[in-house]
């Protein structure tokens, strides 16, 4: 193969190796749309493991109808891959609406994740559980193809805007310590920040106020 078919060729390898792997983080969070719900001491859990894409907000709001009235303390257990900004934030305002009469728990167990739009819904938690090795990932927001879910590209004016928009939204006025912000504001310009649970304790993030084994 020439030289030259290769660099027109490369652009396609890439595009495919980006859909291949945006397929394999789909179907590492199978349980889509399902909302487990169990009680847990004096606690009732709801346990979300998939992607923040519809009806989570649905469910949150089914599942806190009914339950509100036989606790105080909700835990929200998260696994998830993150997902749509639009259904994040309406889980966010879902969120604060239970906190206006009821204790609420964030948590993400033992080699679970919270990637992307997961780490804003975890930072409502009025205490937020973590074990340490789970794993966190942070990256500005992205836009996708409509048609086969590879990451589009932006012009850089648009996406310092939608990166800072974002940024400010969710993590400015968020319990997290303000060097640690602004050293990820930073950092996460055109890559992907992983950490796990102790690196963010040890970094002294304050995204999770309590570290479990």
């Amino acid at each position: 193969m020439s030289r030259s078919t290769t660099m027109i060729l490369m652009p396609i390898f890439i595009a495919i190796a980006a859909w291949l792997y945006w397929q394999h983080t789909e179907r590492l969070f199978e349980d889509k749309g399902r909302l487990a719900v169990y009680q847990e001491g004096d606690a009732v859990v709801l346990e979300w493991h998939s992607s923040v894409r519809l009806p989570m907000e649905q469910r949150f709001k089914e599942a806190f109808r009914e339950w509100a009235g036989r606790t105080g303390h909700f835990i929200i257990d998260l696994h998830s891959n993150g997902g749509a900004l639009r259904e994040g934030n309406r889980v966010i305002e879902e969120i604060n609406a239970m906190k206006r009469t009821h204790r609420i728990t964030t948590r993400v167990q033992g080699r679970h994740g919270c990637l992307s739009m997961c780490v804003p819904i975890f930072l409502q938690g009025d205490e937020r559980i973590a074990s340490a090795c789970s794993r966190w990932m942070f990256h500005e927001p992205r836009a996708f193809d409509y048609f086969d879910g590879t990451e589009a590209s932006q012009p850089e004016f648009e996406r310092q805007y939608y990166s800072n928009r974002f940024f400010d939204k969710y993590f400015t006025n968020s319990p997290m310590a303000p060097d640690w912000r602004e050293n990820l504001r930073i950092e996460w310009v055109g890559k992907d920040v992983w950490k796990t649970g102790k690196e963010l304790v040890d970094e002294r993030s304050n995204i999770i106020t309590r570290l479990e084994p």
